[in-house]
């Protein structure tokens, strides 16, 4: 019974280290283009992905199966997970490149050796592995820990390498006479030689789990609306999504007819339709059907994966199928910085359809097994097997709890901290081009985000490039680990389905009605914006917060300016404007907001900006502030303080400018720990005032 256990155990381990790289190296790919907005070559590390193309010739199939080699290849695999604390991006995107190729070496080696309870325990382990992923994610509020804390880095590191030498060992006895036997292994259990078909499903099936279930918030995230009725929140409906993915195991188990599968698949079919085009709580209805469709056809789709007669044109296959995927998927979105891109922008329903038929045509036509009936099983291991699927249930319905566990903890915490702020007439608003989550080194900046957020003491945050939910980026989810970090109030902006780069609000008080808009984009990317009423303790102000197109779209930022004035222009008389909209002060575009939309410049004299802008009508302006990114993200901090006039139709804005705090009262000066008033740029790597401020505001006497 204990070796059993430990079997299963050490086996999803490695499965979840497994995953955990192949979630990893796409992001960290995409961080390089993310620094110059075009292909850098470095793309061509994906090409680790295709490592078992080797496993094709003889001499290497042989020499990946040498107990020595084998050994060498689980030790690299887990041994890549120390890439988190490499020196730089490069060295940690070779390392990453190097546990991937191992991994996959490891995986087609060993699912297609070994006796029939060893390979049914190793494809459960890695199915296994991916439910551990996310539980540990919601533990991490969306983030994966090896990813995101050294101490959590070192610690499964080093249970790693015990679980890796625990395998090593025992198998090493086994292992040479499973070798000379793994031609017949495979003969044996091969029910047909379409290993084209197969591997095309099985990549097909594995770039689902990783872009539509890679996280448990991302379902929510592919539904969301503007407030009140904002579709399923993350927390706790992503515990809808974890019951979904295990029920989706569990029904694995049954063996149905042909009727029954057909009319699953038409199921997941729809459903994958309705997480496309229905909304709020209609399209996570949806994507939770297709989860369990999903994770109900894995078992299946894997043992007539592994019944392949060739294991690295089936695997290498299957990854072809993967990277393709993943490619598109950049693809649909970043269309405008890649080749072609302009012939597949939004097209992601084309995608999710392709994925659906390949998968569909292989559960279709293959046996209606589940996967121990895949293997030969004799008399004497049918127990054996018995009690492998007993456990299993077992540790998946022990993640289960725990996820479950995790996600009522954090709910409660984060509604304990919501709705701290006091009373007050002031407030502060402020935008920040955060750019995923990531710093200038490619690493994740949310810990040190959260603490700059918190140092600006800012009651309104809007956020742009934040939508991470995507699997190239790393699918997880900024909005909600700032809201639930800094007791915030959230508002997504629009859903990841959009194909934009997202832009999140943040309200340490109610936001009462938000509206998400898609701004006209004919030629670049799909720009979003949201506009917001948020309660100041009986205290209504709107917000419009928006992200124009690149500098080299023209007609693009002209549209979405004529767009956004129009969503001024029809909001109440306290409004405040935070957007990106890449003009020069004075330019067409910032006019049209100007004049068209009825605002003002937080202020006009400042003509040394380009990208962020703060800009408002029936509020007193107190000051203004840019601070330094300190290489956080490639963008500095603007923010900006306000206050809410008793009568909106007769108050005095204030009109004098002064840099010296000591001439307003203290309660509106900015935090100290940011530095006094600094002429020009600050390059010292802290952040700090910047570019001629702080700033205050006064009425001429």
């Amino acid at each position: 019974m204990f070796p059993l256990w430990k079997a299963i155990l050490s086996e999803s381990l490695l499965g979840y280290i497994s995953w955990s790289l192949y979630h990893a190296l796409p992001p960290m790919i995409y961080y390089f283009p993310l620094q110059t907005l075009a292909l850098t070559g470095l793309e061509v590390f994906a090409v680790a992905f295709f490592s078992p193309i080797f496993l094709t010739i003889g001499p290497f199939w042989r020499l990946a199966n040498n107990k020595y080699v084998l050994a060498v290849l689980r030790l690299t695999m887990v041994g890549s997970l120390a890439s988190y604390q490499a020196p730089n991006a490069s060295i940690r995107l070779l390392i990453l490149a190097a546990g991937v190729s191992s991994s996959l070496l490891v995986q087609t080696v060993t699912w297609w050796s070994g006796n029939s309870v060893q390979r049914f325990i190793r494809i459960w382990g890695f199915m296994l592995g991916k439910i551990m992923l996310l539980v540990l994610r919601i533990w991490y509020t969306s983030l994966n820990p090896v990813w995101s804390s050294q101490v959590a880095n070192t610690i499964i590191l080093t249970i790693g390498f015990v679980a890796a030498v625990e395998q090593i060992h025992s198998g090493g006895n086994k292992s040479k006479q499973e070798t000379n036997k793994t031609g017949n292994v495979v003969r044996q259990t091969a029910s047909h030689p379409h290993w084209f078909l197969s591997g095309i499903a099985f990549g097909s099936l594995m770039f689902l789990t990783l872009w539509i279930f890679g996280e448990v918030s991302l379902i929510s995230r592919w539904a969301v609306s503007g407030h009140p009725h904002t579709g399923p929140d993350p927390n706790p409906y992503g515990g809808t999504v974890l019951l979904g993915l295990a029920h989706g195991l569990m029904l694995s188990f049954w063996s149905w007819s042909s009727v029954i599968s057909f009319a699953l698949f038409l199921i997941g079919l729809a459903s994958s339709a309705g997480l496309l085009y229905l909304h709020t709580w209609s399209a996570a209805v949806a994507g939770n059907i297709l989860g369990i469709f999903t994770m109900c056809v894995w078992p299946q789709l894997a043992g007539r994966f592994v019944s392949c007669l060739h294991p690295g044109k089936a695997m290498s296959t299957a990854m072809f199928a993967y990277v393709l995927e993943l490619f598109f998927c950049v693809w649909c979105t970043a269309y405008k910085f890649v080749p072609g891109g302009v012939y597949i922008r939004e097209s992601s329903h084309l995608l999710l359809g392709f994925i659906m038929l390949c998968i569909g045509v292989d559960f279709l036509t293959g046996p209606k097994k589940d996967l121990s009936s895949v293997f030969e099983v004799k008399s004497n291991q049918k127990p054996l097997f018995k009690k492998s699927k007993n456990y299993i249930k077992l540790l998946l319905w022990l993640f289960v709890g725990v996820g479950l566990l995790g996600l009522g903890l954090r709910y409660k915490t984060y509604h304990k901290k919501l709705g701290q702020g006091v009373p007050k007439r002031d407030f502060s608003a402020m935008i920040w081009p955060f750019r995923f989550g990531y710093d200038n080194e490619g690493w994740s900046n949310l810990e040190g985000s959260a603490n700059l957020l918190n140092q600006t003491e800012a009651d309104f945050i809007t956020i742009i490039e934040s939508d991470a939910s995507k699997p190239f980026i790393g699918n997880h989810d900024p909005t909600m680990w700032l809201g639930e970090r800094l007791g915030f109030f959230t508002d997504f902006g629009p859903s990841t389905r959009d194909h934009t780069w997202g832009i999140m609000a943040l309200s340490r008080y109610p936001i009462i009605k938000s509206t998400h808009h898609l701004l006209p984009s004919p030629e670049g990317e799909i720009a979003p914006a949201i506009s917001l009423t948020v309660n100041f303790t009986g205290k209504l102000v709107d917000f419009v917060v928006a992200h124009f197109g690149n500098e080299e779209e023209d007609l693009d930022r002209k549209l979405q300016a004529i767009a956004v004035s129009n969503l001024l222009k029809t909001s109440s008389k306290q409004v405040v404007f935070l957007g990106y909209i890449t003009s020069a002060p004075g330019s067409r575009d910032y006019t049209e907001l100007i004049k068209n939309g009825n605002v003002q410049d937080i202020d006009s004299t400042d003509r040394d900006r380009w990208c962020s802008y703060i800009m408002y009508r029936g509020v007193i302006r107190l000051g203004y502030a840019r601070i330094s990114h300190a290489g956080l993200s490639d963008s500095e901090v603007q923010m900006a303080k306000f206050r809410i006039p008793d009568h909106v139709d007769s108050y005095v804005d204030n009109d004098r400018i002064v840099t010296d705090p000591s001439q307003v009262p203290e309660d509106i000066h900015f935090n100290p720990r940011f530095g006094s008033y600094k002429d020009g740029h600050n390059y010292v790597p802290i952040h700090h005032f910047h570019m001629s401020t702080p700033k205050y505001f006064k009425r001429t006497n």
